[in-house]
This record gives structure tokens, sequence and C-alpha cells, in this order.
């Protein structure tokens, strides 16, 4: 159960009561009225802002609304009080014996509490990573991957029924930049002194075996071939290599991807599937001929002053018309997008996410503008940017270029300090500021790593577990004993702490899923760690507060029930995250 989503109905409930008594007016918007956690705990349980909402429309003075909405409030067997606060904000505080119920709730399903109905099983798919198939992944690629990731484990949770995809880029000028830095390697395990590889190709080492390969398979056929067929040959198998390189790094981050779309099967048959995105535009009426205004500042080489093919970008809420074919009558990368994501539309994907990186800033508004276009308004495209990460040993940057092969890979950073502490540093920033990756902050035990420290929080619930069992044989965090027991006992101050922790879970849940964060999730692991923590220690110096209590079993087996709940809660959120939750850590 989700407390706030509850009182949202309670507050609604009283809008519609007042609504009907005509001190609001009929057709008051109540969209924006929302129930939150106050910002200072110390005001109380939940806040809303009701009063300040309605009170303009319907022509009243914020505080006496708020006065007139808390005393309704106040009447809830729970609400221990309603205040009013400010201009106009109402803070509730909720009756201490209600919180217990929470860790019944959570130990009667753990698997399942904080699950939000917010999809409603409705297809979703999210295309991550893409990272072009031109070697192993580096270290910058990483975060897009575990944004992605943790961003379908979060909406799956939500209730969506999502799709994981990786949107191949095999038909661009890069790859042929790749075939042709393969057969320079080829030609080296055939035993051809090669010299420095020529500016312009891939200098990495992680070539070296591809070009072994290709001798493997081919010998020395492929220096008989004119350029076209050995280039064609080549792509094929490098491209292969190469996924195969990235599917390893992505497995190695516990990331696995439902489909994977080959950009050049939009090219086949002279770019069919473009043509015919296009032609659908064109039938639709949102293409025409005509020409661009230069780009402001500098033009680039490409430009050129001509009339073109553009597709009405501006009506769909673009900045500017979009070109989709070139002088030569082949297709821009533009349009092979429309034809991407038609291609997601009708595949039955009404809703869509594409996870892209720093450099991809300016492509937000034209995506949105074309599955707006190829959907007829029927389809949502979010795009998420996900910024650098700067890689940081000794407190000095490491530089990376994949040209110039000195890049940090991905499974590097993995093999050094592990997938956990990956994965949850990547979350630990919004997914659009950028991110610093400290090596020596990672693999600290204190309360300066987050993953240590959250990860310790569980390890500790069922290190406080072991402790019992030799004094109570048979407690776990699935015994009947701890789901049956009355949890009456729970009355400090700390504990009821903990359980208001635990109850606001859901509602993490449902705020970072609809707001598509799963950054907020991994502050509030933090949080429920630091306060599980603070709680223990405090059992050190006021022995009344340790959670064993010797002679007291009653006692004990409350607290080892609300132990048992926050170790399922940091379970299913570090699960959510793709993070291990371990039972010990030495």
């Amino acid at each position: 159960m989700d407390l706030f989503v509850v009182f949202q109905r309670h507050v609604q409930s009283v809008i519609d009561e007042l609504i009907g008594e005509g001190v609001l007016p009929a057709d008051v918007n109540a969209a924006s009225v929302i129930v939150e956690p106050p910002r200072d705990a110390g005001h109380g349980d939940l806040s809303t802002n009701a009063a300040m909402v309605l009170a303009k429309p319907a022509s009243q003075n914020p505080r006496a609304l708020a006065e007139v909405i808390a005393e309704r409030l106040a009447r809830i067997d729970i609400v221990k009080s309603a205040e009013v606060a400010g201009p106009g904000f109402i803070n509730l505080r909720i009756e201490d014996d209600y919180w217990p119920g929470i860790v019944k709730e959570i130990l009667n399903d753990p698997e399942n509490y904080g699950k939000a109905e917010l999809g409603q099983n409705e297809k979703l798919n999210i295309e991550y990573v893409s990272a072009n198939p031109t070697g192993p992944m580096h270290v910058g690629h990483c975060r897009g991957a575990v944004f992605g990731d943790a961003l379908a484990r979060l909406l799956e949770f939500a209730g969506y029924d999502v799709t994981r995809e990786y949107y191949i880029n095999d038909a661009g000028a890069q790859v042929e930049v790749l075939a042709r830095s393969a057969f320079l390697r080829y030609r080296e395990a055939l035993g051809e002194e090669i010299g420095k590889i020529p500016e312009g190709l891939y200098p990495g080492d992680y070539l070296v075996p591809l070009g072994e390969s290709l001798k493997e398979a081919y010998g020395d056929a492929l220096l008989a071939m004119e350029e076209h067929e050995w280039l064609t040959l080549v792509k094929q198998e490098a491209i292969e290599a190469m996924m195969g390189l990235i599917r390893e790094d992505l497995a190695a981050l516990n990331i696995h991807h439902d489909v994977f779309f080959s950009e050049k099967t939009l090219h086949e048959n002279d770019g069919a599937k473009i043509r015919a995105a296009i032609d659908f535009l064109g039938e639709q009426g949102h293409i025409y001929k005509g020409r661009l205004d230069p780009p402001k500042g500098k033009l680039p080489d490409d430009w050129e002053d001509r009339e073109q093919t553009l597709f009405k970008a501006t009506e769909f809420g673009d900045d500017v018309d979009r070109a989709l074919e070139k002088s030569d009558g082949s297709f821009t990368y533009f349009a092979a997008d429309i034809a991407y994501h038609k291609d997601k539309f009708d595949r039955g994907f009404t809703h869509q996410i594409d996870v892209l990186g720093a450099d991809h800033g300016g492509y937000i508004k034209r995506l949105k503008a074309a599955l707006k276009a190829i959907s007829d308004g029927k389809g949502t495209l979010n795009v998420q940017i996900c910024q650098l990460v700067k890689l940081l040993r000794d407190g000095q940057e490491l530089k990376m270029s994949k040209r110039a092969g000195t890049f940090v890979t991905l499974r590097d950073v993995v093999d050094e300090v592990g997938v956990d502490p990956v994965r949850f540093m990547m979350l630990m920033r919004k997914n659009d500021a950028p991110l610093d990756f400290d090596f020596a902050k990672v693999t600290e035990q204190s309360k300066d790593n987050p993953v240590f420290y959250v990860q310790y929080g569980h390890a500790r619930t069922h290190s406080i577990f072991r402790q019992a069992q030799e004094i109570m044989p048979g407690i776990d965090p699935a015994s009947e004993e701890l789901k049956n027991v009355t949890l009456d006992r729970l009355t400090d101050e700390g504990e009821i702490g903990l359980m208001r922790r635990l109850a606001q879970y859901p509602r993490v849940v449902a705020s970072a899923a609809g707001a598509q964060e799963p950054h907020r999730l991994a502050f509030y692991l933090y949080e429920l760690a630091s306060d599980l923590h603070s709680h223990w220690a405090q059992g050190k110096v006021a022995p009344h507060l340790r959670i064993i209590q010797e002679g007291d079993w009653e006692l004990t087996t409350n607290r080892i029930a609300l132990v048992a709940a926050i170790g399922a809660i940091l379970k299913s959120g570090l699960s959510i995250l793709g993070v291990s939750a371990p039972l010990e850590m030495r």
C-alpha cells in the first residue's frame, strides 16, 4: 500500500466535498495537487499543497482554505494532527500505531511490496547503449548501459511490459573504417610489415585477433579479391566480431538485450524501409520540396544550398525542418531514424524511450517530431541523455580516444572494481548531470562509498539474524513467527523513523518510474541504510535499544521483524538497480 496514494485520494475526497458544498467551484482543476513528504521531516509525515493550488481559482485566501481542508483531513482515523504551515501548506502527522502495519505488509509479500501499477502492462521499448560496433565498449558507454538497464528494471517493477533494444549502427562510414582497419590487421597476420597505422584508421590492439581470425577463415584469398569484394566480407566479419565483444562487455555488467536491430536492414533493397517511411509521411502531407536556411555560425563542409526533400519537423515541435535525402540521392541519417522509429511503432511500441550520449542533445526535438508525425500523435518518445563520465585515478583524469587506441574499456573497470560498484555509482547522479568515477572512492569501505554502505546495510540485517538464531533457533526473515508477531513493542522514535522510511518505498518507486530517474531509488536506499546503521549504533550507547534483548523475546522478535523488513526493501531496491544484496561482507 502506498500511503501517499491513499492520502491523495483522501485529499481528493475533501476537494469533492467542498465542491459539493459550494466552497470550491465545480470546474476547479486539482491536477496539480500532490501529497508528498515534507522537506523537513520534523514538520510531519505527509504534506499537501492543495490549498495553495486551489485558492486562486476559488478566489480564496490560501491559509483560510488550508484551515478548512486540514480540519477535514484531521478526522481521518490514522491522522494524529493536521497543521497549516507557511502560506498554506498542510502537514499531516500519522498515529504511531499505524507504522507497524507497514512491516507486516512487507513481510507478508516482500517481493511485491512497492510495485506500482503505473504501466498497466503497456508495451514499452527502451533503446539503450547502441554503441558503434567498432570496438569494445569504453567506460563512456558504461553509464548509458547501466542507466538504460536500471530504467528497464524500474519500469518493469512499475508495471510496464518492457522490451530492451540495441540499435546496431552498421550502415555508416565508421563501419567501412573498421573494415579497412581489420583488413590491415589481416595483412599483418599474414606476415606483412604494416608499420604505423595510417591516420583515420582504428589502431587498437583489439583488432589483432580479428586479423588472425580472417587469416584462419580465408587464408590469403582476400588479397586476390577486388576491393569491393573483400570490403563487403570483412565488414560483416568485423561487425559480428565487435558485436561479440560488446555482448560480452554488457554481460559483464549483467545487461542483456531482447532485440538487436540492424540499421543495415533499413538500407537493404535500395532503402525500401526508409523510402516507405518517407512515402508514408508524404501521404500525410508532412513532406515538401524546399530550401533550408544555412545553419548559424560556421558552415559545415557538407552544407549545400539546394532544393531538397524536407520533413515538416517544425509542425511537430522541432526548430527547423529536416532534410531527408542528400544530393547524391542517398538518405540522410535522420531519414533512417524516422524509418527505425516507425518500425518500432509498427511493432506495437506506442511508448518508446531512447537513451543517448551527451553529444546527441540536438537530436531530441527532431526524434520526437518524427515519432509524433509517423504515429499521428499516438506515440510517445522520451529521450534520455547521459552525460559524460570523468574517470579518475589518484586524482588524475584518464583520457580516452578510441581512434588513438588509448581508451579505458568497460571490462577494465568492471574487472578492477567489480560490477556492483560500477552499476551503483553510475546511478548516484541524475543521468543528465556529469559524473566523476573515482577508482579509490568506489572501493573504500566507508560511508563515503554509497554502494558499500547500502550493501553493508543488507549484510548487517543478516548478521543480526545469525546472532538472533543463536538464542532463538528458527528465526529468519521468512518465518511465520515474524509474519504473525503483533509488533506493538516497536515504540522507540528510531524504530518509528525506520518504519516511516519503509512506508516511502512505494512512492519512491512510483515517482522514480514516472520521472524515469532511477537515481532517486539509489538515494533512497542510501538513506534507508543510513537510518539502519545509525539506529544500530544507538544500541551500543543505549543497551535498551539493542535489537537483541536477551530475556525479552517478545521485544527481540518485534525488532527482528523490523530488521527483516528493512533487509527485504534493501534487497528489492538493489535488485531493481541490478546490484547484488550480499548476506555478509568481509
